[in-house]
């Protein structure tokens, strides 16, 4: 989850429901806002082509043209310190080590694959639990947070733990609240971003991520909140009243789209975003072409060399000044192990949406079906991507793809007709 935007828009970064001693004046607090950081500094990008949608001022922008640099860019290895806090009013359960042990190496894992190994999350584990001044109910934690409260426990967690901690060494924080404590609401976990960053031994600290997660933690939770410290989007749809289905843009593709999801690889305009695909690797389709997919996901022990495998991994077909549709292929492989459909999923970005309304929305080309009851967030979707020998009119725009064959190495045929 991330925090709750304070302007008049959908609300992001809450994940769905859950299937089960500095002086204060040491930190800047003024102003703290669980929203997006207004617009940083752009840094130029790769010449991406001309079906890579501008940056535009939504929060967390799907545009390629420029990155915005008050996001670390995850093209290098990254260090995340992760501490945990606990309170007065409960004795913890569990050793810091097991909690730890939840998270990493897993999402380091995780991130490892899909990058095919451009990217590090090197975690660093503060064992041990730092003791807050306050009870766990003094901050009322909520998935709607009061600033104020919000803010306290910031300022009283930083406080506690700079003592200990050297900040200007990490790129990344984790926060980690005793899960067993009375006043700790699992629903809660979010990235706070900072309108006026935190400041501590001489580093400003933008942005923190909070866990209140039971145990066990929501599956890949971690990978999604980490997601939103490289500037990526929620792709769920959050009903106005909190009921209903949450997975109806994406489903189980794409992390951002739910932790729970059994096909949680970052779609291949997000890798392209973070610099995990280069511009060899996509394929910019104006006119009818013919064409091989690579899988977008490598077997978890090939992962790390798929980066200098030559071939395309994404297709896209410009739409509107702001608009395409994208195309690739999934497997059952690697961070995608758990789907129980393969073949060519095709998707809409919309770089204009705000994190949460949407900017990725899955076309569901069986849309009379649906599969994996059992364990889909959304089964109409699951069953999305095109097989071998079918084809598919896009509604709407009225491109047209057609699956030829699925080749002995794993590549899908097809043709694209805009």
């Amino acid at each position: 989850m991330e925090g709750q935007p304070t302007r008049a828009q959908p609300p992001e970064g809450v994940h769905r429901p859950s299937l089960r001693s500095t002086a204060a004046g040491l930190f800047s607090l003024a102003a703290i806002a669980a929203t997006g950081l207004a617009a940083g500094p752009a840094a130029a990008a790769p010449s991406v082509g001309p079906c890579a949608l501008p940056r535009t001022n939504a929060h967390h922008s799907l545009g390629l043209d420029a990155w915005n640099t008050a996001y670390p860019r995850p093209e290098r290895g990254l260090d995340a310190v992760m501490l945990f806090l606990s309170f007065p009013d409960s004795v913890p359960v569990a050793r810091t080590d097991e909690i730890a042990a939840d998270y990493f190496p897993g999402t380091s894992d995780f991130f490892a694959r899909a990058s095919y190994g451009r990217f590090s999350l090197r975690a660093h584990v503060r064992h041990g639990w730092l003791r807050m001044p306050r009870t766990s109910t003094t901050y009322a934690i909520r998935r709607d947070w009061a600033p104020d409260r919000r803010a306290a426990y910031l300022r009283d967690a930083l406080a506690v733990a700079d003592p200990v901690v050297d900040f200007s060494r990490y790129d990344i924080v984790y926060m980690v609240a005793d899960p067993d404590a009375p006043g700790v609401d699992a629903d809660a976990t979010k990235v706070v971003n900072l309108r006026t960053p935190l400041r501590a031994d001489g580093t400003d600290i933008p942005r923190v991520v909070t866990l209140f997660e039971r145990r066990p933690p929501d599956r890949n939770v971690l990978a999604h909140e980490t997601g939103h410290v490289f500037d990526l989007p929620d792709l769920y749809n959050r009903p106005v009243d909190g009921k209903g289905d949450w997975d109806t843009h994406v489903g189980d593709w794409d992390v951002m789209g739910s932790q729970f999801a059994m096909a949680p690889e970052p779609f291949g305009w997000h890798k392209w975003k973070l610099g995990w695909l280069g511009d060899h690797q996509v394929r910019c389709v104006r006119a009818p072409q013919r064409l091989t997919l690579l899988p977008l996901a490598g077997e978890a022990g090939q992962a790390y060399g798929l980066a200098a495998v030559p071939g395309t991994r994404l297709a896209v077909v410009r739409t509107g000044r702001n608009s395409v549709l994208a195309f690739e292929a999934r497997r059952a492989a690697g961070n995608d192990r758990g789907t129980c459909t393969e073949g060519v999923l095709i998707y809409r970005v919309r770089g204009e949406a705000e994190s949460g309304a949407g900017p990725v929305e899955v076309v569901d080309t069986h849309p009379l079906t649906e599969a994996c009851r059992d364990r889909s967030v959304y089964p109409p979707l699951a069953d999305a991507p095109l097989g071998e020998g079918e084809s598919f009119t896009v509604p709407g725009e009225g491109t047209k793809v057609e699956v030829a064959h699925r080749t002995r190495g794993g590549s899908w045929t097809l043709k694209i007709t805009p």
